[in-house]
């Protein structure tokens, strides 16, 4: 509704009725379909402006406060009038709104200049779904792995926030949750779903069908390596990274049985052997008559194998036949220092203490297509699993991605080898020529 501009007199007239108020008259131009760029919240009848964004046209006249009634807006009376029904006069309004407010008694310090921080998303987020956003018109969606631009944590519960890539096109900053009181949330909900099922706590239920029986797989959220529960994942904050032409970036391949990141991985490595090594491992076995020590494997005394297990110098480690095998930190940071790109394929539970070193990974998470094309990929390499075997690798999947997905720097969905080598080459080649998003820890 675009109103013809209100008459000064028409508005003289109006305040007449505030009494000894002070009362002050500001205009301001407001888009079609644009918000204003400021919150409101109830005290009794008034209308109080709680928050104004970066930004908005509140923001860029300068006329608008926090703390600030809002009594008329182009001549139609504020006071009384609940906040969702002056959301929605603003959302019908645009051209020159005329507002007659009574100016916020609070002295202000002017803001400080804030520090932008980047945000890397570890949930999904939709405004339209959460009944605590102060304004869902102001809310930005986001999805898990999206960088957040956060430009102002004045209000700690909701930070004000762009979604990267939408700078320009987005000029009005997007409120999102808080860390802390994100949460809060999380915990609050998963106190209630506790409660609910309490024999049920700390676990994850993975049923297996089948036409016989039904089996059910018990994940313990507390004893379980893929599974970490220390703390509730919301943001991680990053730093854009470079890597030094002389110290790249290892490369690490994830993913579920049969998704084909050996297959890659093996690729890479007899394609272009000049360039990417694999790190050498630890055995406590005997060396053979053709192996060399320090080529193909480091032997060691099992008590200096669980020495350095002990001392965390292992990314991964096990046992296969009475003898113990491990990949550790200082074998990938030989083949760092030689100049090569260091390849390995890890199973979930290493990324947490790889993530922890000082090797700055690339992790890439190498997924199945549908079941359907997953079986014809299989049935080409003379495989003919199960059904149900197919189903188990599609819930491995969903199952990783939930417990590791915030340790993921990208994923490939390996519908065509040929193309999925193509897309996991492409992405190794772009760490050379642009900068990456990194845990801000990693350059502290």
């Amino acid at each position: 509704m675009q109103l013809e501009p209100i008459s000064d007199e028409r508005i003289y007239e109006s305040i007449g009725q505030y009494g000894r108020e002070t009362v002050k008259i500001v205009r301001i131009e407001k888009a079609r379909d644009i918000p204003l760029g400021a919150t409101v919240r109830n005290e009794m009848d008034s209308v109080i402006i709680s928050r104004i964004v970066k930004g908005g046209a509140a923001e860029k006249s300068g006329l608008l406060h926090e703390g600030d009634e809002v009594l008329e807006i182009n001549g139609i009376e504020i006071r009384g009038k609940d906040v969702n029904e002056v959301f929605d006069l603003l959302s019908d309004m645009h051209g020159t709104l005329t507002f007659v407010l009574i100016p916020s008694q609070q002295i202000k310090p002017p803001p400080a200049k804030e520090t932008v921080i980047h945000v890397k998303a570890h949930f999904d987020y939709d405004p339209s779904d959460d009944p605590y956003v102060p304004c869902r018109e102001l809310g930005l969606s986001f999805q898990k792995g999206d960088i957040l631009h956060v430009i102002s944590q004045e209000d700690p519960n909701w930070w004000q926030a762009y979604r990267e890539g939408d700078e320009d096109n987005q000029p009005l900053a997007g409120l999102v949750p808080g860390k802390s009181f994100q949460q809060q949330r999380e915990a609050m909900k998963q106190t209630i779903e506790e409660d609910k099922e309490p024999e049920k706590s700390g676990k994850l239920w993975c049923a297996k069908k089948n036409k016989k029986k039904r089996k059910k797989v018990l994940y313990n959220a507390n004893k379980n390596d893929d599974y970490d529960n220390e703390e509730i994942l919301t943001y991680e904050e990053m730093s854009l990274y470079h890597q030094p032409a002389n110290r790249k970036r290892p490369i690490i391949l994830i993913g579920p049985q049969n998704c084909g990141q050996n297959e890659l991985r093996q690729r890479l490595m007899n394609k272009e052997k000049d360039r990417f090594a694999s790190a050498v491992p630890h055995t406590t076995r005997s060396r053979r008559d053709h192996e060399v020590a320090g080529r193909d494997y480091h032997f060691v005394s099992r008590q200096a194998f669980e020495a350095d297990i002990a001392a965390g110098k292992f990314i991964e480690h096990g046992e296969f036949e009475k003898n113990l095998y491990g990949t550790s930190i200082d074998s990938v940071r030989q083949v760092i220092n030689s100049g090569k790109i260091c390849l390995l394929s890890l199973r979930t539970q290493s990324l947490k203490t790889l993530r922890n070193s000082d090797l700055k990974p690339y992790i890439i998470f190498i997924a199945p297509p549908s079941q359907e094309r997953l079986r014809a990929l299989l049935a080409k390499e003379g495989k003919n699993p199960k059904p149900e075997e197919l189903r188990e690798i599609i819930e491995k999947t969903r199952e990783m991605e939930q417990n590791n997905g915030h340790y993921f720097d990208t994923a490939i969905v390996n519908s065509d080898l040929d193309k999925a080598y193509q897309e996991l080459l492409r992405l190794i080649n772009k760490l050379d020529t642009e900068p990456q998003w990194v845990p801000s820890t990693w350059l502290r």
